[in-house]
């Protein structure tokens, strides 16, 4: 009698682990599976005084943006005094407002440098104090001796994210550390003039050399170039990449040679914000280049100037950008907006 009892008991105990397996199973199919992320934001800016206010910061965060570029002029040292630029760049870091930001990022902050950080306006590669500028730029941005930067000169370098099935590669660009001199412009009206001739350089060769190699072998969905100054925007006799009109052929064969999946160029510098863009004859859409300038301050006396590839009107206000990228249409919707509210400024849909 003790072992019918037994058996049932172990038959009861059997039926019921299976049933509870069963349901375990069964809720666990019915639980939706995470959804793939569908969009992608940068959040830009350039030209931060760091002495000035930094609550825009908290306007930006609420952006919830993935990722923040620097796109320059990240503070303005203009000195010698490595002493004193390293205190300039720990007052910008440890402003509550800027690392309230920060830590609200999924991903990191990344970054260009232009002249004011780089220590001299307007300097190029004949800047004595370069290097020590470069290693106070690193610090700043948490990149440490492991970095593939430490060892070689200049700043350049990318950084690629994944983002639901697709892939956004950054790259970011050194236009100082190699750049050759520029020539002062004949026309009063404007500071510099193009170079007529190939023998001088923007990027230096052993920079291109490696965007070659860094473009070849690029297979990201998309491609984001950050320059601290403007690509496309070339008449307005400020620094610009048409200073170097050879070098802007060189960028543009290589884009066509490549074939790269939807570019984008982001720029800063002139304290103004604008979209530029340029058809090029081989490449199966307009290039754009999204300026976004200042943070902190902006060119106010602004009146007019030239820009044979503007498109709509230059906001000529403290701005920061936005570019909020649909990974599955391959569209990316590029937003200038105010640094007091938030307010939406101007806007251009792009379609790669």
């Amino acid at each position: 009698m003790k072992n019918i009892y037994l058996s049932v008991l172990i038959l009861s105990l059997a039926i019921s682990a299976c049933k509870s397996n069963s349901e375990e199973k069964s809720s666990t199919k019915e639980q939706p599976s995470k959804e793939l992320k569908t969009s992608f934001k940068i959040a830009l800016g350039s030209c931060n005084r760091q002495g000035k206010p930094q609550d825009y910061w908290s306007v930006i965060e609420k952006d919830s943006a993935d990722v923040f570029i620097w796109g320059g002029d990240n503070i303005y040292a203009d000195t010698p005094d490595m002493d004193k630029m390293d205190s300039m760049y720990n007052v910008q870091k440890n402003n509550r407002y800027y690392q309230s930001f920060v830590k609200s990022l999924p991903n990191s902050v990344l970054g260009v440098w232009d002249d004011h950080d780089y220590g001299k306006n307007d300097a190029g590669k004949d800047w004595v104090y370069k290097d020590q500028a470069k290693a106070l730029y690193m610090n700043f941005l948490d990149i440490d001796s492991t970095h593939a930067m430490a060892n070689r000169k200049g700043t350049y370098y990318t950084k690629s994210f994944k983002a639901g099935n697709k892939e956004i590669k950054v790259f970011l660009l050194d236009s100082r550390y190699f750049r050759e001199g520029l020539r002062e412009a004949e026309d009063s009206d404007k500071r510099y003039q193009p170079h007529t001739t190939s023998d001088s350089t923007l990027l230096g060769s052993e920079q291109w050399s490696w965007l070659k190699d860094e473009m070849k072998s690029s297979d990201a969905d998309f491609n984001i170039f950050v320059s601290s100054i403007q690509f496309l925007s070339n008449e307005h006799g400020f620094e610009t990449w048409g200073n170097f009109p050879h070098e802007v052929r060189k960028m543009e064969d290589l884009l066509k040679e490549n074939q790269l999946k939807n570019v984008l160029f982001l720029s800063g510098d002139r304290h103004i914000s604008e979209f530029s863009q340029k058809d090029i004859e081989g490449l199966d859409y307009p290039l754009t280049d999204f300026t976004s300038s200042g943070l902190t301050h902006s060119y106010t006396s602004y009146d007019n100037e030239p820009n044979p590839y503007r498109i709509g009107e230059v906001t000529a206000q403290t701005s920061y950008g936005i570019v909020d990228i649909d990974l599955n249409a391959e569209t990316a919707s590029l937003n200038i907006k105010s640094t007091e509210d938030g307010r939406m400024l101007q806007n251009l849909e792009l379609t790669f």
